[in-house]
């Protein structure tokens, strides 16, 4: 995806006694919150199945695991997905659901920017919706009437190769070392690539900065630059980390993590969230349009996300999913998947920017940005 996290920048039911009318036509119904009952999700799924379908749109295969967790929504419900514009954007979702209307091929379920959905609820493009899990899904990752909710997660993280660099960082400190001279690159520039910005961000949380205050972390990459540390490549991809052209990438801990395994065999690639402060972390949310074309397949969809087995698979791919310290205490993460994770402790203390910060973060970053860091 290539758009939210202007911010994660990437490549953003019915009682079955009822009856089966009045299943579909309270399950197309705005804000109904399914009961935990059995049979209200046979009535759901009943209802997803008659509709045959499920239109989402911008989620790369390669992106959180939505391939596999696509596959398995197929593979569990019979339901097939059709996934318009992969790599596409979160201002792109928001136009196909103005675009498509009425259309059977609109979209059905968006994964979007915390910004972008502020506008879909400003616009009135979405429908309530609360899962059954909803209850254990943290305040700060959904909307209080059910218009979004996030899914997933990532933190600033520092990827190292450790083919080239022997001692590792672990730190903000340990970035400015003479050891790592040219060493240390972004996935961009922060003035528009969203991964970049946040670890702007994250390195004004680990340099006496806040939420409401992003100078010192333009200070810090400008003291990085100054120090010839600063790699002025953009590391988009996992090439420049693994030939060891950028040795060192400041990115998001489920991209950085992937590059991991990816690089497997051919370089040793270590990922650690950055020790001693505060980590900065972002969210994708999960909305229904409106006018979907098919409603039900949208809401069992967010079932099946928001199920233990969906969000399971959103961590198999890295991305912390929106019920990863419900999983944790109700020990449900796999040892193995576990092992290859960094340690859960500094998750917890993930608290998100508002809008209104971050925009006040856009704005302090353009212009002391140009002025500051020179590269």
């Amino acid at each position: 995806m290539t758009s939210q996290i202007p911010l994660l920048g990437r490549r953003a039911y019915a009682k079955l006694g009822l009856g089966a009318a009045a299943g579909v036509a309270l399950a197309s119904a705005p804000g109904i919150r399914p009961a935990r009952a059995a049979d209200d999700m046979d009535a759901l799924v009943a209802a997803a199945k008659k509709e045959g379908k499920l239109n989402v749109i911008t989620l790369p295969r390669d992106w959180a695991n939505y391939g596999a967790i696509m596959d398995g929504f197929t593979k569990k419900y019979g339901i097939a997905i059709e996934d318009a514009n992969p790599d596409g954007s979160s201002a792109q979702e928001l136009q196909a659901v103005r675009s498509l209307k009425g259309q059977s091929r609109a979209p059905d379920a968006l994964d979007i920017g915390p910004s972008f959905a502020s506008i879909g609820v400003k616009q009135k493009l979405f429908t309530p919706y609360k899962v059954a899990t909803w209850d254990t899904i943290p305040d700060d990752m959904k909307n209080a009437d059910g218009l979004w909710v996030g899914d997933y997660f990532g933190v600033v993280s520092i990827a190292t190769n450790t083919n080239v660099v022997k001692n590792a960082p672990t730190t903000w400190a340990d970035l400015k070392k003479p050891d790592y001279k040219g060493m240390v690159a972004l996935n961009g520039s922060p003035l528009g690539a969203g991964a970049a910005f946040a670890a702007v961000f994250a390195a004004s949380l680990g340099n006496g900065g806040s939420y409401d205050d992003i100078a010192p972390g333009v200070k810090y990459f400008a003291e990085l630059a100054k120090l010839g540390n600063l790699n002025p490549a953009a590391a988009t991809g996992p090439a420049l980390l693994v030939s060891g052209q950028a040795p060192i990438v400041i990115n998001w801990d489920y991209l950085s993590l992937g590059y991991r395994d990816m690089a497997a065999g051919k370089a040793n690639i270590t990922v650690v969230v950055p020790e001693g402060s505060t980590p900065y972390g972002s969210f994708y949310c999960q909305a229904i349009p409106a006018d979907a074309a098919h409603p039900n397949a949208a809401k069992l969809w967010q079932e099946w996300l928001y199920s233990d087995e969906g969000q399971l698979l959103f961590l198999a791919g890295y991305a912390h999913p929106a019920r990863f310290a419900d999983l944790a205490k109700k020990n449900l993460i796999p040892a193995s998947l576990s092992a290859k994770l960094p340690p859960a402790a500094p998750y917890a203390q993930v608290k998100f920017a508002t809008q209104a910060q971050v925009a006040k973060a856009q704005q302090t970053l353009a212009e002391l940005w140009p002025k500051m860091v020179k590269i």
